[in-house]
């Protein structure tokens, strides 16, 4: 319903990019670049200062995206005020999930979402906590499920349910016969690790930082940015990780995989995030109460 030029304006601002808010808009580079010209044609000013490495706002074009922000977030609230009032929940909800959550506990749990509301059109971005935070943040997603505490001021955060993270290794491994381990048994052992950025990381950081063990004293063998990554390296026999039990389900069941506790046990929150200041739609609600009942 917004005019499309400011659409367009307000998402080559958020990136500061033509080339990224194309792909967003699914649009050309082109015609995004048609679309501002159009618009500060429309008010005789440049709204943005180009160079050939990179672009910045012009003081008009500050302005212009603090309204269009404001008026953007408007139509969508009226659109969806104008829909609820026929009693139904539907339109397109956009949800960011960090990996864990989105490759083990989503995919179920949509389908069961859109067979109560099949009006609804729901689109999942997967990324690390960080940066499902960051979109949420910054409007690009209306909900985030996070593996970490959430840290954005804008940010309203409700746990959801607890997950418990454990130490996995091959089942050839020294330590594959434990009924438990302590961090301090840890450190020697080649260890994988998730990325800076992983609600996962962040979380087993802080539980041996409380153990008295820094990030540096661990033998890290290596980084890697997936849960079915990390798996693959431990089942070669590469070292040991700490994962969420959830993720690992069918290998223990296989038994590709050997999980042993942690002493003391590792329970993590997992989270729902939404921006304070946005409208809370029926949708949105309906989404968030949903969400709490089927991860309990």
């Amino acid at each position: 319903m917004a005019d499309r030029r400011l659409q367009v304006f307000f998402t080559v601002a958020k990136q500061l990019s033509f080339t990224k808010a194309a792909e967003i808009l699914f649009m050309t580079q082109p015609a995004v670049t048609f679309q501002v010209k159009q618009l500060e044609e429309h008010f005789n000013t440049r709204l943005f200062e180009r160079s050939h490495s990179k672009i910045t706002l012009t003081p008009a074009g500050r302005l212009a995206m603090e309204y269009a922000e404001r008026i953007l977030n408007l139509t969508a609230e009226m659109e969806t005020r104008l829909t609820e009032m026929t009693g139904e929940v539907g339109g397109t909800l956009l949800i960011g999930a960090s990996t864990t959550i989105a490759e083990y506990m989503l995919p179920r749990m949509l389908g069961d979402f859109k067979a109560r509301y099949p009006q609804v059109q729901a689109r999942l971005t997967v990324a690390n906590s960080e940066t499902v935070e960051s979109k949420v943040a910054d409007h690009t997603l209306d909900i985030g499920l996070i593996e970490a505490p959430s840290h954005h001021p804008s940010l309203k955060s409700e746990i959801c349910c607890e997950d418990e993270l454990v130490m996995i290794c091959s089942g050839q491994h020294e330590l594959s016969k434990l009924t438990s381990i302590s961090p301090d048994k840890l450190v020697i052992q080649p260890y994988i690790s998730r990325e800076a950025g992983s609600g996962t990381r962040e979380v087993v950081d802080d539980y041996f930082k409380r153990a008295g063990i820094l990030p540096d004293d661990l033998n890290i063998a290596m980084e890697l940015g997936s849960p079915e990554a990390i798996k693959g390296a431990v089942e070669a026999g590469l070292g040991i990780a700490i994962v969420s039990r959830a993720t690992i389900l069918k290998e223990i069941k296989l038994g590709d995989l050997v999980a042993v506790p942690l002493d003391p046990r590792l329970m993590r929150p997992l989270s729902v995030v939404y921006a304070t200041e946005k409208f809370r739609s029926k949708l949105l609600q309906s989404f968030l109460d949903f969400t709490t009942e089927a991860l309990k």
